[in-house]
């Protein structure tokens, strides 16, 4: 188990900061939590572990959800989880090499996956209704993530 660091807590910090702001970028879209809140969540693996890329990814869900009234009150919770494990999963197939592999995989589980609980807990209609701009809204997040990666790798570089 790794020492968090005042160093990373600080950029932990830093990121949920600039998840709050994508929070508040709304993507019109249906539900009014759907934002740019995981953009960077998603550029923060190159810097943080991939437990802690995911709580910069729940907590940014979390605040943009209130800044959206919390449409779906306590199933924002469940939904800030499964942000967390997309996010887990994106970082783990980022350090694992699979640079190609882990847009797709990022997209389905937010945009697919993340909504299959609301098939049972709420209806059908509102899984298929979601779904569409969900899988739009992770297209976008990780299509912004992968224009900005690189060139915050340059700026990892300079500081490390």
């Amino acid at each position: 188990m790794t020492k968090l660091s005042t160093h990373k807590i600080t950029l932990a910090a830093l990121f949920i900061s600039l998840a709050a702001v994508g929070g508040m970028i709304k993507i019109p879209l249906g539900v009014a939590s759907i934002a740019l809140d995981s953009l960077p969540a998603l550029v923060a693996v190159l810097f943080l572990s991939a437990p802690l890329a995911g709580t910069v990814a729940a907590l940014g869900h979390l605040i943009s959800a209130l800044f959206g009234g919390m449409p779906l009150g306590p199933f924002h919770l469940i939904i800030a989880l499964e942000m967390w494990a997309a996010v887990w999963i994106f970082a783990k197939l980022h350090t694992g090499g699979k640079n190609v592999l882990k847009w797709p995989v990022f997209v389905l589980c937010n945009g697919l996956l993340a909504a299959l609980p609301f098939y049972i807990l709420l209806s059908p209609a509102f899984f298929y209704a979601s779904v569409p701009g969900l899988l739009v809204a992770a297209s976008i997040n990780a299509a912004g993530a992968a224009i900005i990666m690189p060139f915050m790798n340059k700026v990892g570089e300079k500081v490390w």
